[in-house]
């Protein structure tokens, strides 16, 4: 599975502010890659090259992208293209490759993670963010599989009560699906809302953690 670096897309995030508000506001896409830009410092590798690959999960396709450090970045959707164009952003360097043993074995287990939930991830994580956003992350990956939090618990276990819009930031910012779970975070009614990847992959998600739990 290769990425057509022929073929011009639009943004992903440009694209989700569009299906969210159901027209075209120039203003809001321009905050928001103003927000991109103000945090790519925090997102660039230390050093050592990002390489990512393309797999075929459950979920559709997978993409995982590492660099020296570790999984940098883990991203679902169905279009290669659009995963190119959302890498790039971050790691405009980052290349494609199918012969890495290392980042094989980090999307197999990835996907082996989402048919049976139960088992423990064991991957190294090269995670990037801002001081709050790496608070809100980690308390994401206390979340334990087959349970749920609100964004509201969110805030409150990082002794930020009323940083409930930052903390749905954080979750929207996440570059590692699955690995750091903002899947299993919901809203105060317990109905899902926004998900960076898909508001169905969530469900599908938590479905799947849901009836492994109760195994």
């Amino acid at each position: 599975m290769r990425i057509n670096r022929n073929k011009s897309v639009s943004s992903p995030i440009i694209i989700y502010y569009y299906r969210k508000h159901d027209k075209f506001d120039t203003r809001g896409v321009n905050i928001l890659t103003k927000q991109i830009c103000q945090s790519r410092h925090f997102l660039q590798p230390a050093n050592g090259d990002v390489e990512f690959t393309l797999k075929s999960c459950a979920l559709d396709i997978i993409l995982v992208a590492k660099n020296v450090h570790g999984a940098c970045a883990v991203f679902l959707g169905d279009s290669p293209d659009v995963f190119a164009l959302a890498l790039q952003q971050y790691f405009p360097h980052a290349r494609q490759v199918d012969n890495n043993q290392q980042l094989a074995d980090m999307a197999a287990q990835l996907i082996d993670f989402i048919h049976s939930p139960n088992k423990t991830l064991t991957l190294t994580l090269d995670i990037h963010g801002t001081p709050f956003q790496k608070r809100v992350w980690q308390a994401l990956q206390d979340i334990p599989t087959g349970q749920t939090a609100t964004y509201r618990d969110i805030a409150q276990r990082i002794n930020a009560p009323f940083a409930i819009r930052a903390v749905a930031n954080a979750c929207a910012a996440n570059l590692l699906a699955i690995a750091i779970p903002c899947h299993r975070v919901v809203r105060s009614d317990g109905k899902l809302s926004g998900y960076r990847w898909g508001v169905a992959r969530k469900a599908a998600l938590l479905h799947r953690e849901n009836a492994q739990a109760t195994l």
